[in-house]
């Protein structure tokens, strides 16, 4: 009897930790989707201000553009 308590035992210990790694699936599920909502709305804004700025702000400078306005 003693060897069918070990396995009742050993069996009950692994399914609580079934039992806590479903509900840690379950968590990191959810934050996952949480995350990949935020990154879909924070591409959909860079998306917005990239078509807001002007082309000619997207890189295309010339050197007279950097120069002080006295020279």
């Amino acid at each position: 009897m003693d060897a069918t308590q070990d396995i009742d035992r050993r069996l009950e210990a692994l399914e609580i930790k079934v039992s806590y790694t479903e509900d840690l699936l379950e968590q990191l599920n959810i934050t996952i989707y949480r995350q990949q909502q935020r990154i879909d709305g924070l591409l959909h804004q860079l998306a917005e201000l990239r078509q807001q700025t002007p082309e000619d702000a997207a890189g295309h400078r010339s050197a007279r553009d950097e120069l002080p306005p006295h020279y």
